[in-house]
């Protein structure tokens, strides 16, 4: 995993703020889990970089709730991410991240991530098969599949981000998050800081400093500085801002609206 692209990339962004959830904390009920999310709803944010005011806009989507296998459901997530006008005349990116997050268990089912960067195409999709058991598949000129075996309670990046919403985070709680992305298995260890006060599109709201560490398999630290999320303390548990550190300045994703 690499964070030295350029700060549109929407996979990195969502890794920086990909977060969470212990096994434990998870409900076995039949009933779906109470979230403070819902069908419908969608987030734009901003995105800015370094010396771009404004380097591009992403949006977090809660499509659907489909039928699953077994008589379960799921929600289907989408994210997408795009360039501004300035630097889509430098370079053309697009980036789309779907994700199926089982509604009892908010434990994914599958992930997908496309990517088109200056016309270079690429489609990766993880299966999670259950008792950590996946299999990882990536789609260039040719196709290329693996089998995975990862910790138990894996999440992926997109769906992490719900899933941290749902959980009754506070002050002082560190918590290590198995988290797989690009047929890689990593462990990112969570640290709720205090409270701050957030500006957003939405004004100036209370929220929990998130930040985040990121390891390989072999324990060696990820990326090229910090990874930090600020969720709102209110009921919809909104992520107000992502900044992540790079190579060059830094990215932040700024709430600029709420619709659904």
């Amino acid at each position: 995993m690499r964070h030295s692209r350029l700060p549109v990339r929407y996979h990195s962004v969502m890794i920086a703020a990909a977060l969470l959830a212990a096994a434990t904390a998870l409900p076995t009920a039949q009933a779906d889990r109470s979230v403070p999310f819902k069908v419908g709803e969608t987030l734009t944010f901003d995105i800015s970089w370094t010396s771009f005011v404004s380097a591009g806009t992403a949006t977090l989507a809660v499509k659907e709730r489909r039928p699953a296998a077994g008589g379960r459901h799921a929600y289907y997530l989408v994210a997408e991410a795009r360039p501004s006008s300035v630097i889509s005349k430098l370079y053309s990116l697009y980036y789309k991240a779907e994700s199926m997050l089982d509604t009892r268990t908010l434990l994914p089912s599958l992930a997908t991530l496309y990517s088109d960067e200056g016309g270079r195409k690429r489609y990766k999709t993880t299966t999670f098969s259950g008792g950590g058991a996946a299999q990882y598949e990536v789609k260039t000129s040719t196709t290329a599949t693996s089998s995975l075996k990862l910790p138990a309670a894996t999440q992926d990046p997109l769906g992490a981000i719900y899933i941290l919403r749902a959980l009754p985070l506070k002050p002082g709680l560190s918590i290590p998050i198995p988290i797989t992305d690009s047929g890689k298995s990593y462990t990112m260890r969570v640290r709720v800081g205090d409270r701050e006060t957030v500006k957003s599109g939405l004004g100036s709201l209370p929220a929990l400093k998130v930040s985040m560490a990121i390891t390989d398999s072999a324990g060696k630290a990820t990326g090229t500085g910090g990874l930090t999320l600020w969720i709102s303390e209110d009921a919809r548990r909104l992520p107000l801002r992502f900044e992540a550190g790079l190579t060059v300045g830094s990215v932040q994703l700024t709430l600029a609206k709420v619709t659904g």
